[in-house]
């Protein structure tokens, strides 16, 4: 059975560098498994225009800084980047990083990010088609890349959409990011779905690790109502949500202490 892991999404908003070093440095003495970050170049809620920090420059130096967590966004946007660039990216920071890296990706939505930099927003049906080109594109140039990453880079596509997304991550995801839901049953037709599509391309589920994201606010909520329906479910990756300027990791310790107690029992 796969072990639960916990994440900490540290929004790249409304603060500045220090502050996200310390809670990087925090999220790793603390114990979560993974450290991510969001791949926009604005605000997502509160001040739109309010402080704001890139992605990949980012990961770069939590590799830098950090020990033993894993990395990376969640996720990436395929269309802003050339995918032979974000291979080469991806490759240098797991070295950074000493094989960490985990390589997050999806189709964009965040119109603002496209029309300010200058990007084709296109239709949803255009983004995630130019997701779909990228991946096999990746593939090839990270096994072309010297040095090679230091580990096969583990890919994360997000999304939930029935006809395309969830084909994508049944053919080359290693984990699934099903979202930040208000309650477990948005996700049963997803699921559905995945099995589906899983089936369809003769892959195993199990095989890929389910992720589902806690907002903030719903920390404490969540895991007292829904965290066991999600892992009947079948997910096993928890994202928790933090904002600047404090980036109060330390907010979900009980997760941690939730993780690792249920894991001792699946290894019985």
């Amino acid at each position: 059975m796969r072990p639960i892991r916990v994440a900490a999404q540290l929004h790249p908003q409304h603060g500045d560098y220090p502050g996200l070093r310390t809670a990087v440095l925090a999220a790793d003495r603390l114990g979560y498994d993974i450290a991510y970050t969001w791949d926009h170049f604005f605000p997502l809620y509160g001040e739109p225009d309010g402080p704001h920090l890139e992605c990949w420059t980012l990961l770069a130096a939590w590799a830098e800084a950090t020990d033993r967590i894993e990395l990376g966004p969640l996720v990436s946007c395929a269309a802003y980047r050339n995918p032979d660039l974000i291979a080469d990216m991806a490759r240098t920071i797991d070295r950074i990083a000493a094989g960490r890296f985990i390589l997050g990706l999806g189709s964009g939505w965040f119109e603002r990010d496209f029309a300010e930099y200058g990007y084709a927003f296109g239709s949803a049906g255009s983004r995630l088609r130019t997701l779909e080109a990228a991946l096999p594109r990746i593939a090839a140039r990270l096994d072309r890349l010297r040095p090679p990453p230091v580990r096969r880079v583990p890919l994360l596509i997000a999304g939930s959409g029935v006809r395309f997304t969830l084909r994508l991550v049944a053919e080359h995801a290693d984990s699934w990011h099903a979202g930040f839901p208000d309650r477990p049953a948005e996700l049963e037709p997803t699921v559905a779905a995945l099995r589906r599509w899983c089936a369809t391309v003769g892959r195993d589920p199990a095989d890929i690790e389910w992720g589902v994201g806690v907002e903030p606010e719903d920390l404490d909520r969540f895991l007292a109502e829904d965290a066991e329906t999600y892992l009947a479910m079948g997910f096993s990756q928890f994202t928790l949500g933090f904002n600047g300027p404090g980036w109060d990791v330390a907010a979900g310790a009980a997760w941690l202490t939730w993780r690792d107690g249920c894991n001792r029992q699946r290894r019985m």
